[in-house]
This record gives structure tokens, sequence and C-alpha cells, in this order.
């Protein structure tokens, strides 16, 4: 069977373990991000956004909506690695080399970071709603992510699930940073040395700060548009470049980095949790493909 499988069930078993170990700070981030009129309920900062959360919410306002989002990580992730190593594959079939070039690895990256956000898009959506609603509904119970789903469709029809696809698409760019720097990393340490586990950690890391600090205004973008939108018309973001002039000129250029810091925490240590348990999971999911290749064959012999 395929190495692409392989790939890609590691790669969901990798983004299942990261998002799980670093959802608090994606709460913390998505409540800063969205957040536009400041108030004595505002958040001035992670750490104040942390301690309201805590004290209104308790624990479980730290993982709203981690149902969808270990979902989504698990489906983005494998969907992701999937193509990014079918084109890989077909890289250094038709060079006949071992390692891809840069501009092999942002194409790689380019049509793998396109087909996840066509096909994910719905599942961020809806996590989006669910992260920031909790903070309205904490005094009851809060919204299943099938019940979420619902909602969206039943009150802003089924093309709201692909609300902010545009900057998204843009975004494919994080990752084609990310995994070119990565690649490129690992190529370069690898003339040298076997790669271990730390290293798997740090390139991530190293990869995806780079990433995330070039692309934060669009990520905070599309977390906005995300949500449902408002009528207000000082509210509402029409397209990309009007959600960019107008938080420019409501909040300053500063607007556009609102709660980065937890950001750059939250992608760097996810980053480097995904590549390490993702190398980890590979040999794993091999063998199971392999097994159930097997069992297979048995059965059809049969």
């Amino acid at each position: 069977m395929s190495d692409n499988v392989a790939h890609a069930l590691a790669g969901a078993g990798g983004g299942i373990i990261s998002m799980a170990v670093t959802y608090p700070l994606i709460t913390v981030n998505t409540r800063l991000q969205v957040q536009r009129k400041k108030d004595s309920t505002s958040y001035t900062g992670n750490m104040d956004a942390l301690r309201k959360i805590l004290s209104t919410e308790g624990i479980a306002g730290l993982f709203s909506g981690l149902e969808s989002a270990l979902f989504g990580a698990a489906v983005t992730n494998g969907v992701y690695y999937y193509f990014f190593e079918a084109v890989k594959a077909a890289f250094e079939r038709a060079s006949k080399r071992k390692n891809m070039s840069t501009v092999e690895s942002m194409v790689s990256g380019a049509v793998a970071g396109a087909m996840t956000c066509i096909i994910t898009n719905p599942i961020w959506v809806v996590n989006t709603r669910l992260t920031v609603k909790q903070k309205s509904t904490a005094e009851g119970e809060s919204p299943t992510t099938v019940q979420a789903f619902a909602e969206v469709i039943k009150e802003d029809g089924v093309l709201a699930l692909w609300q902010g696809i545009i900057p998204a698409l843009i975004l494919v760019i994080n990752p084609i940073i990310q995994y070119t720097a990565f690649e490129q990393l690992k190529n370069r340490v690898e003339r040298f040395r076997k790669l271990g586990s730390l290293d798997f950690f740090v390139l991530g890391a190293i990869s995806k700060l780079a990433a995330t600090s070039i692309t934060y205004p669009y990520i905070l973008l599309k977390s906005r548009m995300q949500l449902k939108q408002s009528k207000n018309e000082g509210e509402r973001y029409d397209s990309l470049v009007d959600g960019l002039r107008k938080v420019v000129a409501q909040e300053g250029v500063a607007g556009l980095y609102n709660g980065i810091e937890s950001k750059l925490l939250q992608s760097v240590l996810t980053a480097s949790f995904l590549f390490m348990s993702k190398e980890a999971l590979f040999s794993y999911a091999v063998k199971l493909l392999i097994l159930l290749g097997a069992r297979r064959s048995l059965a059809s012999a049969k």
C-alpha cells in the first residue's frame, strides 16, 4: 500500500496529539483575535484572557470546541500529509533525486494546502464559533459540534461553512513557508547525522515560528470572517481587503497582530509536537497497513 496513506495516518495522529496539548492556547488566542470592542469585560492581554476564562467558565472554558478541533486536526493533517507526500513522490520519481528542491517543496505545499483548505474549512468555521460562543453560554450547555453545524446551515446557509476561505487559501503560504523551511533544514542536518525526535521538535518549532510571524494578519482576519457576520456595516467584513481596511481604521496596524503572542507560542508548540509525534507514529502506521493488507490477502485466499 502507498506510503501516502501511512503518512496521512501518522499526520492525523500527530495532529490530534499536538492539538490536545496546546488547545488552551488556541482558545485564548481565538478570543483575542475576534475581540473588537473594548469594555470592562474585554481581555487586555493573554494572561488577562486566561484569568477571566478560568474565573467565569472554569477549566472547561479553555477547551471550548475541543471535539471539533480534534476532528479538524486529524482531517487537516491527514489530508495535508497525503497530498504533500503524493506530490513529493511524483517529483522524486521525475527527478530521480532523493530530496526535493526548494521550489518543489513550495509546489508540494501549495497543492496540499489548497486541497486541505477547501476540504476542511467547514470544520474550522464551526470550531471558531464554538470556541468563541462558550463565552456567552457559560451558564448553560455548550452546543455540540453537530448542533453547531446545523445552526450555521440553518441561520446562514450552506455556503457559510466556507466563510473565510479566501484568507484561508492565501494562508496556504503558511504551511508552504513552514514545510519548505522544515524540509530544507532537515536535508542540511541529515548530511551530517541521523535526525532524532528532539531534532524534529526543534526544526518544527523554527519553521512554524517563521511562517506564523509572516502570515499572522491573515490568520486574524480568517478567524473574524469565520464568525457570524454582523448586519452592521462597520462591523461586517465583506471581503479580505474590506477586513484589512476596517481593522487598520478602527484598531490601528497593531490590531492586525492582536493576540500574536499566544498564537506564536501555540503554533511553535503545535508544530513541534506534530513533527515529533508524526515521525514516531509513521512506523506504526506502516505496520498497521501491512497487517491490514495481510489480513485482506488471507481473506481473499479463503
